[in-house]
């Protein structure tokens, strides 16, 4: 067996084209060069842009986002997809409403839906790895199942008038003067925070850069693929249900139809992020930057007045297909 086969680098991938130590780098620049000259851009035409809370809003906007773009860069980064988050935002919400209703302790509910939606995510990560199904077609059934679960539970919107729930919604911790964020803010940070140190500086971490990079060489250095690959989706789908309970305490309500969409809106954020579509390169921090990006146009559509919501999505799309093809580029640049 030659040395690249067994060389324990997760960056080693005899199979895949791969960016050079000098060029993976290129995306998540182009990402932070971007999201500077967008806020950059915003305070020199718009009066009070400047100011701190505008940055501290975009968090808290953006918190459930960005706690489901962290599971979803996990999973991109092996290669995979996952389609079902936005249908297990519906199902966390629907359930946790539900049950505050029905008079269940919050303490109760809280580990009981995160558990629901870890347990959701390790199904498909199973059904991928043993029967080798498609992540996109194995995460889309799981979509049409937590989707139809919340419709059978509750149709309606469901009001939430748990006191912690509501507490939490009101809260509001001051980071300096004038300038306050929310609980579901600082929980999306810290999500942030954990998972970089885990991609970074754990074994875990280092084995899902090789998967993405090539399964089949993981599998040849003795990696644990299958358990990797189905710790992934579980992560995913922790993230996923995390994210149901943030949007709950936010919008104090439940809704089958909360989370429509979520999960294209987290592919996007990690792909302008920087985080290769196929696999083996990325980091969470860019997928951080992407969230910001995409945060940051609706910012300065608000800003503007007259412009119509819906060039954010205009936007953000013209920027998925510049990305796409950075991506294109820099990995044709490492042949």
């Amino acid at each position: 067996m030659s040395p690249q086969a067994v060389s324990k680098d997760p960056a080693v991938n005899p199979r895949r084209r791969v960016y050079k130590p000098n060029a993976k780098y290129i995306p998540i620049l182009a990402t932070l060069s971007l999201l500077l000259v967008m806020y950059f851009s915003g305070v020199a035409n718009y009066s009070n842009f400047g100011q701190a809370s505008v940055v501290v809003n975009l968090f808290r906007d953006n918190a459930v986002l960005l706690v489901i773009a962290v599971g979803m860069t996990f999973v991109i980064l092996t290669g995979g997809i996952d389609l079902s988050v936005g249908a297990v935002i519906s199902l966390t919400t629907t359930l946790t409403a539900t049950l505050l209703k029905g008079g269940w302790p919050p303490l109760v509910v809280l580990p009981l839906v995160l558990l629901l939606g870890a347990l959701l995510g390790a199904g498909m990560g199973a059904v991928i790895h043993f029967f080798k199904v498609e992540p996109f077609i194995a995460t889309l059934a799981g979509l049409f199942l937590a989707r139809g679960l919340a419709l059978f539970i509750n149709q309606s919107s469901i009001p939430i008038r748990d006191e912690l729930w509501r507490t939490l919604s009101d809260m509001r911790i001051p980071l300096a003067d004038g300038v306050k964020t929310t609980p579901i803010a600082l929980v999306a940070l810290a999500a942030v925070l954990i998972a970089a140190a885990v991609l970074a500086w754990t074994r875990f971490g280092r084995n899902v850069y090789a998967i993405g990079g090539s399964a089949d060489s993981a599998l040849l250095m003795g990696l644990p693929v299958g358990r990797t690959r189905i710790a992934v989706y579980t992560l995913s789908g922790f993230c996923a249900a995390l994210g149901g309970v943030l949007f709950s305490i936010n919008s104090t309500s439940g809704w089958a139809l909360q989370g429509t969409g979520s999960e294209l809106d987290a592919i996007a954020a990690c792909v302008i992020g920087g985080v290769l579509l196929t696999g083996g390169s990325g980091y969470v921090l860019g997928t951080l930057l992407g969230v910001l990006v995409t945060g940051l146009i609706q910012t300065i559509i608000n800003f503007q007045g007259d412009l119509n919501s819906a060039w954010t999505r205009i936007i953000v799309g013209v920027l998925l297909f510049g990305f796409i093809v950075m991506q294109r580029l820099v990995t044709r640049r490492a042949r």
